[in-house]
């Protein structure tokens, strides 16, 4: 399922994604509609918080990633309303001055390759 998420500085070596701590716990919101992520992501920055940038992900992987990061997950239904914290972390785990742009790599990646040609489907998809 295509859900939606808050990153701050997207697509650089600085990338960090938006997470509420709950308990001593990080998690990420996953939106449904993208109108609504776009509307948290506006409220975030009304409140001083770095802007942030929402892209669109397979749920799946969002899922991979919280298992693997010890993260939280909770998916925001079309048209809830959902409110940011009052508080920003003081001291994010991403530095907000200095995004730097990706370098490629010259070694192989991690990722195999069948797993990279069927991102590479899907995002292709998306144009």
């Amino acid at each position: 399922m295509r859900v939606y998420i808050l990153l701050f500085n997207a697509r650089t070596e600085n990338e960090g994604i938006h997470t509420i701590q709950m308990g001593g716990r990080n998690k990420i919101l996953m939106f449904e509609s993208e109108d609504d992520a776009t509307r948290f992501a506006l409220l975030l920055e009304a409140q001083d918080f770095p802007v942030p940038t929402v892209e669109a992900m397979d749920s799946g992987d969002i899922e991979a990633f919280c298992r693997a990061e010890d993260y939280e997950y909770e998916i925001v239904g079309d048209g809830m309303l959902a409110i940011p914290p009052e508080n920003n972390v003081p001291e994010p785990d991403w530095d907000t001055a200095n995004p730097k742009p990706m370098e490629a790599e010259e070694n192989e990646s991690d990722i195999p390759q069948n797993e990279l040609d069927s991102i590479r489907r899907r995002l292709e998809g998306l144009l």
